[in-house]
């Protein structure tokens, strides 16, 4: 049999017929896979503890002639146990899981696999709020996605001020010089920062987050919102 075997994490699980289930896995390198789970919903089945949500596990499965492959084997590597803990955690990482498979096409490349383990890692950290985690991984979706705003430039190809205050335009993905403007030098910088292969726990020390997180979130998902299917 041409066994494979990968690093998945568990977009989602079905369940199908009287023990199986059909569980769905991202991977680093061949993107999603379709998966059944023979007997995965016995009690004494070996393949249930390493398909749990919020882990990180080694599978081994047999491609199938359709879209469905055939788990063989699993191993937990990681699991994010403290995510459960937490009802807000709980259910920011369903609602990311989600996110992330319905943006994606089928075979993604790796900094997807890559994003949402980060999202998990911090999740699992209390001293990061779910504000930050939220904003950050809607930030990383489009800028994997080639949706970054410009942010070093205004509408006119200014460079930005320190000194001045903007609007931000959608239709050119920038901002514009408007002297009531909402936007001035921290949330550009903030901006910079989330959009930048930072993790949420280093963006948990910038000064008057929170403040910031509220402001900014809009914005993002709004971009994200023409941008991205989701």
């Amino acid at each position: 049999m041409n066994q494979r075997k990968t690093t998945a994490i568990v977009l989602a699980r079905t369940v199908y017929g009287e023990a199986d289930r059909i569980v769905t896995v991202l991977t680093p390198d061949v993107g999603k896979l379709s998966l059944m789970a023979k007997g995965v919903r016995r009690v004494k089945s070996k393949l249930a503890g390493g398909i749990e949500l919020f882990s990180v596990s080694e599978i081994t499965y047999i491609p199938g002639r359709g879209s469905v492959s055939t788990l063989v084997s699993s191993r937990l590597i990681k699991h994010y146990g403290h995510i459960v803990a937490d009802i807000d955690r709980t259910m920011l990482g369903y609602d990311l899981i989600k996110l992330l498979h319905k943006c994606t096409e089928d075979e993604p490349e790796a900094a997807y696999f890559e994003l949402l383990d980060a999202a998990f890692s911090a999740l699992d950290d209390q001293s990061v709020s779910v504000g930050i985690i939220r904003l950050w991984f809607s930030a990383q979706l489009l800028r994997l996605a080639g949706h970054t705003p410009n942010l070093q430039t205004s509408t006119v190809g200014d460079k930005l001020s320190a000194d001045e205050r903007y609007e931000f335009d959608y239709d050119a993905m920038s901002f514009c010089l408007r002297e009531d403007g909402v936007f001035g030098a921290s949330q550009i910088k903030f901006l910079r920062l989330i959009f930048s292969p930072n993790v949420p726990a280093s963006l948990a020390r910038v000064s008057g987050v929170d403040e910031l997180v509220s402001l900014l979130s809009p914005l993002v998902q709004t971009v994200r919102s023409l941008h991205l299917r989701a």
